[in-house]
């Protein structure tokens, strides 16, 4: 009896032992990890960026069921196509960052300039696709500081009948408006040029669209400020920029705006798209609109609070001039810009305004159209604010 004990006993206690060794080689094993990677050459450690993208890589299921090991209840809330993805898939993307489903994440990395199609769109209006995404063509400064002729018959000022009951942020400016790149301009004012990339001028250029939709936005009782910085013309040279460095250069102006004028709260950069006519033109009872379309970088601090404020202007736009907004783009990742200065406001969007190919007349209708959608969305919020 003693005997049939004893061998079950030496089992437990060698399964005892062969655990407890395992876990100090475990342990072992992890200090020297750690003591590798804190010692290696910032060189040859792997950084945040690193382990961000390997798990921007991997399908949002993974996570999903993550927390359904933890909380079984987030199971009954899957649907199927949040389904635990494979294994093999999943290790593909992070070893590869190549993405079965998505032929772009191939592409992108064999052909050059194809990252552009690397972006994501939030909300897409009437026709938007990844065909037909914003392009921001970067031309060689030399190239748009050249002189070039430019006609312009000024479209006639939107006619405003004075409301006395109108409500006015008096003598304070909420909305800061500036250009980063400034000089961007139309071909139907530019004789003689028909090359998108070159469609640049001095004075006639993105920042009339700017000023029209300033005072469209004072005849709605809102305070508007509008920089006329030439940032392409003056500041890029000046400092010996690039015009791929426009972003820096602004960053200044906006930087200055907060420092000299605490009651801004909200920031428009706009641009122009170098997209041709028909993705950038729409009829609207029975008149030509520039079409706009929101983007927002989703590489700053800011990046939900100005998606929010995107998504709501392109709703209440579209509930009011259907087909006028091409929709809201999130912008970023490699070779990307992912801030344009948003990160110095909650309330910042980027705006393009119609394309290479739009006239003014059309340009300052959808600019009117715009400021009285926000006008509308901006006395809300206020009487919101005012009344918890």
């Amino acid at each position: 009896m003693l005997q049939s004990n004893k061998q079950p006993l030496k089992k437990r206690v060698a399964g005892l032992s062969k655990k407890s060794g395992l876990y100090v080689i475990s342990i072992a094993v992890l200090f020297i990890l750690i003591g590798l990677l804190t010692t290696a050459k910032p060189a040859y450690r792997i950084s945040s960026d690193v382990i961000s993208n390997w798990t921007s890589d991997i399908d949002g299921a993974v996570f999903l069921n993550l927390l359904g090991m933890e909380n079984k209840a987030f199971n009954h809330a899957f649907s199927d196509e949040n389904q635990l993805p494979s294994l093999s898939n999943s290790l593909f993307q992070i070893v590869t960052n190549l993405k079965p489903n998505d032929p772009r994440s191939l592409l992108g990395n064999e052909i050059p300039g194809f990252s552009i199609f690397d972006r994501d769109i939030l909300i897409a209006g009437e026709g938007t696709d990844y065909t037909n995404l914003p392009i921001e063509s970067s031309p060689p400064l030399e190239e748009v500081l050249k002189d070039r002729e430019a006609v312009m018959d000024e479209p006639e000022e939107a006619e405003h009948k004075p409301d006395e009951n109108m409500r006015s942020t008096g003598e304070r400016d909420v909305v800061f408006i500036y250009n980063t790149h400034n000089r961007e301009s139309f071909l139907p004012h530019l004789p003689g040029e028909d090359n998108p990339d070159l469609a640049q001028h001095d004075e006639v250029n993105i920042s009339l669209v700017s000023e029209r939709l300033a005072k469209a936005l004072e005849t709605k009782g809102i305070g508007t400020e509008v920089d006329d910085t030439d940032i392409i013309g003056s500041v890029l040279p000046e400092n010996n920029m690039e015009y791929w460095q426009s972003y820096d250069a602004s960053r200044d102006v906006v930087e200055e705006a907060f420092a000299t004028n605490e009651d801004i709260q909200y920031v428009f950069d706009i641009h122009r798209d170098a997209l041709r006519k028909e993705q950038t033109t729409t009829e609207i009872d029975g008149e030509s609109y520039a079409r706009i379309m929101f983007v927002y970088g989703n590489e700053n601090p800011n990046y939900e609070k100005n998606m929010e404020l995107a998504s709501k202007i392109h709703d209440l736009v579209e509930e009011k001039y259907p087909g006028l907004s091409r929709g809201v783009v999130k912008q970023g990742g490699a070779g990307n810009n992912g801030v344009y200065n948003q990160d110095l406001s909650e309330n910042s969007v980027l705006i393009e305004f119609g394309g290479v190919d739009n006239n003014l007349e059309e340009l300052y209708r959808s600019a009117d159209a715009l400021a009285e959608v926000f006008s509308e969305f901006y006395w809300d919020a206020e009487s919101v604010n005012a009344n918890p």
